[in-house]
This record gives structure tokens, sequence and C-alpha cells, in this order.
């Protein structure tokens, strides 16, 4: 069952028991159960399912930080109030991101029985030594029980790998994605490494303790990712994600598509249509802050102004395969996509358009933000 207006719901669990050096998300150290953040989580519920008025959820998404450091059974309680406020769709996507230490992989069944039905692992890598350069607290041999653990359980999974580590060579990647592609894995997600504005891998890199590797190395090895999942089955709908038909990520393509969706826990982001207005809102960051106040003292919400709400649609949108609907973009703009930018984005082989819609090739979504720059002068 699909819906003209979907929205889904985000549930941000902040806390992780080891910080990655390269994360940027709001993530803070596991320091025991946060009891008082759960409760809060409940009660941000029930205030949403009152404004705007409830309607069915096409997903429910757990992230983080590390979301698999809930309980089976709070997880079920969330999944249940949700349930009860909002109700879902026909074969909504309920899913997790998990680590595949051997704790967390303990606790995949009781996900599955409390409602979880999509499985996001955090892998990473399958090299023990790229993982210790991560900052990961699994070994490559966790990694590969825990898919295959998460595999007996689950009919929807997907996992995590980073590339472009320093000095990674093209041998070595096909290496990792051969090992990816071994377990026939129905979605996969492949991240460039990038070094974020106050990361401990900025500060290394600064230190010139290690130095990223070139544009055009990082782009050979995205383009060997794409031709060498595209023959064994997984298309690349998305910049970073790949999948085979029917697997596509339900819950991000609501980002992508500029959906509606409730960003719920420390720091989380909503982007929800109140009264006909494109709504944005934004949570505080700390969870101790967070869990004190009541909603929607928690929410910092504004009106977005029709100039973010074009720019976001062009970032989003044009990180798919399939594009910008064009009649979307036009009812949102209200006039057509800027003709010189566009014809000279075809012209250069940058993009093209098919069934009414514009999209960037291959080549034109290594270049997104300075495309939405032409786009939006």
């Amino acid at each position: 069952m699909t819906t003209d207006n979907p929205l889904g719901i985000y549930i941000h669990w902040p806390y992780c028991t080891r910080l990655c050096p390269y994360c940027d998300f709001n993530i803070y150290r596991q320091r025991g159960k946060d009891e008082a953040l759960f409760l809060a989580l409940l009660e941000d519920i029930n205030w949403w399912a009152n404004d705007p008025p409830p309607r069915p959820l096409t997903s429910l998404s757990f992230g983080g930080g590390t979301p698999s450091l809930l309980s089976p059974e709070q997880t079920a309680q969330i999944i249940d109030l949700c349930h009860k406020k909002f109700g879902f769709i026909d074969e909504p996507e309920i899913s997790m991101e998990t680590n595949p230490t051997d704790a967390e992989a303990g606790k995949l069944q009781g996900f599955a029985t409390a409602g979880i039905n999509r499985l996001s692992l955090g892998i990473q890598s399958f090299d023990d030594e790229i993982l210790k350069f991560l900052g990961r607290n699994h070994t490559a041999k966790e990694a590969r029980r825990a898919i295959e653990k998460a595999q007996i359980i689950f009919d929807n999974t997907s996992f995590d790998l980073i590339y472009a580590t320093p000095e990674q060579t093209p041998k070595h990647w096909r290496r990792e994605l051969e090992t990816a592609l071994s377990f026939d894995t129905p979605h996969i997600s492949l991240y460039q490494l990038t070094v974020e504005p106050g990361t401990a891998f900025e500060k290394a890199v600064k230190r010139k303790q290690w130095s990223p590797l070139p544009d055009e190395k990082e782009a050979a090895l995205y383009d060997m990712a794409q031709e060498i999942c595209a023959k064994a089955g997984l298309h690349g709908y998305e910049i970073s994600n790949l999948a085979k038909p029917g697997y596509e990520s339900q819950h991000n393509k609501l980002y992508w598509l500029s959906h509606d969706f409730i960003g719920l826990g420390p720091g989380a982001h909503s982007r929800v249509t109140m009264n006909g207005q494109r709504m944005a809102a934004e949570t505080i960051t700390h969870p101790k802050d967070y869990a004190q106040e009541l909603p929607p003292q928690r929410f910092f919400i504004e009106a977005l102004t029709k100039e973010d709400q074009i720019t976001e649609f062009l970032l989003m949108g044009l990180r798919l395969k399939q594009g910008l609907d064009l009649a979307r973009y036009k009812n949102l703009a209200g006039k057509d996509l800027p003709a010189k930018p566009r014809d000279l984005l075809i012209k250069d082989g940058l993009a093209e358009i098919k069934d009414n819609h514009f999209a960037l090739t291959a080549k034109g979504r290594l270049l997104l933000n300075s495309i939405v720059l032409e786009l939006m002068d």
C-alpha cells in the first residue's frame, strides 16, 4: 500500500559504547541506561500525534548513535505506541541500525519479535586493520558472523561499508566488495570516508598523521563499486546506496523525495507539512537537557522559506538515480527548472531528462553540490 502524503518517524538514540573518530553525528558515550530519555521519546510520540493530525506511518526508523543499545522491550514499547497513536500502512518498513558486536547480535531475535523488519548493520570494513583505524569495536570475524545471523532472522537486511581510507588501493577495495557481495545481501550502503569538521579525524589530518585519498582516486573507487555491484544485481538508486529491486530504503526515500518525517530524540530534525506550510523542527541536542524539558519545549519549529524548500528539494532529489519529478518542482517553485543551466548540464553529459524527471548521470552525481548552486542561480 502507498500513500500520496507519506509520513515517517525517526528515533535518534544518541549513545554509543565507543565514539568513532570519523563521526560528526550528535552522539555521546554510553554511561548506563537513560530511562528519562526513553520516557521523553514516548512523550514526544504522544505530542506529535496531536499536531499535525495523525496519519498512518509508512516507516519507523531507529538510528543514532547506536539504537540497538535500547532493549527489545523498549523498542517494542515505542513501536506499539506509534501503532496506537498513528497506525501504520500495510507492510510498513520498521528499521533499526545496529553494530556487529557479539552483545548486540545476541539481541537480534528480540528486536524482530518487537517488530523490527529491516536491519542495517554498521560493518564498515572486513579488514581488521581498517576497523582499528576507524575506531570500531568489532572484528572482521564478528562482522561476518553478525551478517549471517541477521540474515537468518530478517528477510530485509543491509550493511554499511566505508571506502577511500588512506592508501586504499583498487585491489583492496575490490576484495572488500567481493566479500560483501558473497553474502547476497539485498541492500548495501557505501560511504566515502570524509574528514568532517570537529572530529578526531580532522585533528589527525591537521597534525599530518594521515592524508585523505586524492579526489581522482576516490572517484575511481566509487566507479568501481558501482560497476561491480551492478553486475551482482545491486543497482545504485542513490549516490551511496545500492539495492536489489524492491529493497530500497523506504524511510530514507522520505528524505530524498522531500516527504514528511518527524525526528525524535536529541538533535533530530523534522520536515512536516502543517496547515499547508512546510515546517522544519530541530530538537535540543544534549540528552540530559532534552529529558528535562516537555514537548513542545524540546522542539525549535519554524516555517521554511520557499528558497529553502527549493534548495532542499534539489539537494535531496538529485541524489537519487531517478532524479527530480519536474512536475513537483514546478508546483513548488512556481516555474520550470531554469533552462540555461539545465540544458548546459545535459549537453555536458552531467544530466538527462527521462519520464519527466531531471536526473544527474553518474558523473554528475559526483558534482552534486556545485550543480545545485548552478540551478539555484
